[in-house]
């Protein structure tokens, strides 16, 4: 009886042993796999964008001539400014708040051709104001008192739902970002690396140097990064600077944020009224802000841009063709604006999805991120800080090998206590083997025990 419940108790050990031994290794597995740098994978423009959010699908659905934009709440819904009671009723079944204006999308882009049309004044920017229903003319301090009383006249005569503001600073380009690219133009920022299926490129603003330009990733000249091979601007404010080698390398979906952090890319969008954004600059770093609106034209000394992002987000000289991103969304490039990260300012952004479509690429973002299926939504982000991890630098616009962000006080035995490291699989292996070797010396033992019983009880 007693050598039965030996061999039951060596059986169960045994048994516990091996599960353990299968148990650790899928753990060891699984952790690596986590721990393993996500590819990259080409995304088209079209993949996600505003057009799946509420506010936007029902200005589609409702058209221009009965509303005038959406934007997104302070409790974080989306308003609908529409032009008639029928429309506001069809807003709220649909869950978003409607807001009764008096001038709709067709009245607003009326004014809006109509200031396009008048003498051109560098110094000025306009934009349609959806939360107030206006068309918001600005001029900053190098516009002539004689240039905007031309530009008052303008605006009176097109109705009271245009308004005219005067800014501090200068509105201009922010030549001089994620990293910092050089050419013998100036300094930029690289914004997110794109794909045409052939070769990698940078996509930054158009501003930053005319077809040809070489750029490079030091002061000395000595890492060329690529030659600018499509530029558009003024009109728009987009460029592609084809990589040297072809290729953006390991971490193209990754755009640095300073301090050897980045985020990671996970798809493109339109920007909404009212969200929370993050522009990145190789001079003045990341900093966060709102759309304050879309579809905005400036006048720049050395041409007028329309279709920009206007936002509260400052930037200065160097930062241009940075990029401006949302919860791992890409939105836009930085064009220009005024003031600077001190005192405050605006700055406005070339949207992405334009400049990939015209330009015909895909961004690169993660494997991941493109395997899902789904569209990434760019709704504004609750968090104070995007997620960072730690980009290994390797070039202007990606950032090598992912790592995750470790803090200097962990110690070993939390980290061989995380579930998302290899240690306690290896744990659970190295006790499993303990046990298996220690029943069959267990066994041995009892073995040789009894067979010098045995021998004794035989010979005596």
């Amino acid at each position: 009886m007693r050598h039965a419940r030996r061999r039951m108790v060596r059986r169960v050990t045994r048994l516990a042993a091996v599960g353990g031994l299968l148990l650790g290794g899928a753990m060891v597995t699984q952790a690596a796999m986590a721990s393993e740098t996500p590819g990259t994978s080409a995304l088209p423009f079209s993949a996600s964008g505003t057009s799946d959010a509420p506010g936007a699908a029902l200005v589609s659905r409702l058209g221009t001539a009965r509303t005038a934009g959406t934007w997104i709440g302070t409790d974080g819904r989306p308003v609908v400014a529409v032009t008639d009671q029928d429309a506001a009723a069809q807003v709220e079944r649909a869950g978003a708040e409607a807001k009764m204006v008096g001038h709709s999308m067709n009245d607003l882009k009326k004014a809006a051709a109509t200031l396009r049309s008048a003498p051109r004044v560098p110094g000025t920017a306009w934009v349609m104001d959806y939360r107030t229903n206006e068309v918001v003319v600005q001029g900053d301090s190098t516009v002539s008192a004689s240039d905007w009383a031309g530009m008052t006249k303008v605006a009176s005569g097109i109705g009271d739902y245009v308004r005219m503001e005067r800014t501090q600073g200068r509105f201009t380009t922010r030549l001089n970002g994620a990293q910092p690219i050089l050419s013998t133009g100036g300094r930029c920022s690289a914004g997110f690396n794109v794909t045409d299926g052939k070769s990698d490129f940078i996509l930054t603003a158009g501003h930053c140097g005319p077809t040809g330009s070489i750029w490079f990733g030091d002061n000395q000249g000595n890492q060329q990064l690529g030659r600018t091979v499509r530029q558009n601007f003024p009109g728009s404010d987009f460029s592609l600077v084809q990589y040297a080698n072809g290729s953006a390398g390991a971490g193209a979906d990754v755009v640095a944020i300073g301090k050897g952090k980045g985020v990671r890319i996970t798809g493109v969008g339109d920007p909404a009224v009212g969200q929370r954004v993050f522009r990145s600059g190789s001079t003045s770093g990341l900093h966060d802000g709102e759309v304050k609106g879309l579809d905005a034209t400036v006048n720049y000394p050395e041409g007028t841009v329309t279709g920009l992002i206007e936002t509260n987000v400052c930037a200065e000289p160097g930062d241009s063709g940075g990029p401006l991103f949302s919860d791992g969304i890409a939105l836009g490039v930085t064009s220009g604006g005024s003031g600077d990260c001190t005192s405050g300012g605006t700055t406005f952004f070339q949207p992405v999805t334009k400049a990939m479509q015209a330009l015909g690429v895909e961004m690169i973002v993660s494997k991941q991120a493109a395997g899902q299926g789904s569209t990434a939504s760019p709704a504004p982000s609750g968090s104070a800080t995007h997620s960072a991890i730690a980009p290994g630098a390797s070039s202007p616009g990606s950032s090598g090998p992912l790592a995750g962000i470790t803090d200097d006080g962990e110690t070993l035995l939390s980290k061989l206590a995380d579930p998302s490291n290899v240690g306690p699989g290896m744990l659970v292996i190295g006790g499993s083997l303990l046990a298996l070797v220690a029943t069959r010396y267990i066994r041995a033992e009892q073995d040789r025990k009894e067979y010098r019983r045995y021998y004794s009880a035989t010979w005596s």
